[in-house]
């Protein structure tokens, strides 16, 4: 068990690594000077010529990238252009309310989503299969940017219960939420399902109901342990994805996260803003991928044999 921690540790460092050499290139490698694209239209030679010498762009590629790895190591993520503060700090303001609007998200599909697919699941062809099959289509139809306007439309333009936009408590959360907290809900539902379904067809469930043992017990102590498996794993990825900023979804609401700011720094083409939540979205999306597959070994201890 414990080499197989160590072995999944060391796959996430190498994923950093490149991310970290993707995240360095993305500007160098696009056509034109990085500095021309940072700078408005209206900028001359002698000012790009100044910012290309300000972000050592003017020294040798090795150099640049040695530059840039000793400053992440010292938590200096760079300066932004369009803030004129440093990156580091923007990024510890705004990713506070890209974690609520995740766990919210995360926390609202679980719950609606898990029991909903395991009875489904459980209970095969029955009205209940048939609604969670239609709450599943329904939620993986529908796209977010469509569903957020619904949903400001009929509760903060109609009825008046909810703020539109904005961010802030409780009521501020209620609609960015629901609007990826449903579409998740579809996602796991269907998940778990098929991961029940699945789990119920097994020899071992089989000879379970043969030795007398009740449909409710066979589900709650056989079934469902290995039928979240699945499950388990889709949450994560979902999390990490969230973490990573909602773009749309913080966009149409107005919500200050790093979703929401990775799109105005692409908009103000702020070159060190959007390199660093790059990598800040990939070392969030990596963790969560290493705390999932660690989860998943120890509900089912077969997983970590597997890659022996």
């Amino acid at each position: 068990m414990i080499s197989y921690f160590i072995r999944r540790f060391l796959h996430s460092l190498i994923v950093l690594v490149i991310v970290t050499m993707c995240a360095f290139m993305l500007i160098r490698l696009a056509p034109g000077s990085p500095a021309r694209m940072m700078l408005p239209d209206t900028a001359t030679e002698e000012q790009v010529l100044r910012l290309e010498q300000h972000l050592n762009l003017d020294k040798p590629l090795y150099f640049q990238f040695w530059t840039y790895v000793k400053g992440l190591l010292h938590g200096d993520l760079g300066h932004s252009t369009a803030y004129r503060q440093p990156v580091a700090r923007i990024i510890a303001q705004r990713l506070p309310f890209t974690i609520q609007l995740a766990l919210g998200t995360v926390l609202l599909g679980t719950i609606m989503a898990i029991p909903l697919g395991i009875v489904a699941g459980a209970n095969r062809g029955k009205l209940i299969d048939f609604f969670a099959m239609v709450f599943a289509l329904l939620g993986q139809s529908m796209a977010n940017v469509w569903m957020a306007i619904l949903l400001i439309f009929i509760f903060s333009v109609r009825l008046g219960w909810l703020p539109a936009l904005g961010t802030g408590g409780l009521r501020y959360m209620v609609l960015p939420v629901f609007t990826l907290g449903y579409s998740l809900a579809a996602v796991i539902t269907r998940v778990a399902r098929s991961g029940m379904i699945d789990t119920l067809s097994e020899d071992y469930i089989v000879a379970t109901y043969a030795k007398g043992i009740g449909h409710f017990e066979v589900i709650t102590k056989y079934a469902l342990r290995n039928a979240l498996i699945p499950v388990i794993t889709i949450i994560g990825v979902n999390l990490g994805v969230h973490l990573s900023g909602s773009v749309v979804v913080e966009t149409v609401f107005a919500w200050s996260g790093i979703g929401q700011l990775m799109n105005q720094s692409v908009n103000s083409r702020d070159y060190a803003m959007v390199q660093s939540l790059l990598l800040i979205s990939a070392f969030l999306f990596t963790l969560i991928n290493f705390i999932v597959d660690i989860i998943n070994s120890f509900i089912d201890p077969r997983l970590s044999l597997m890659e022996k």
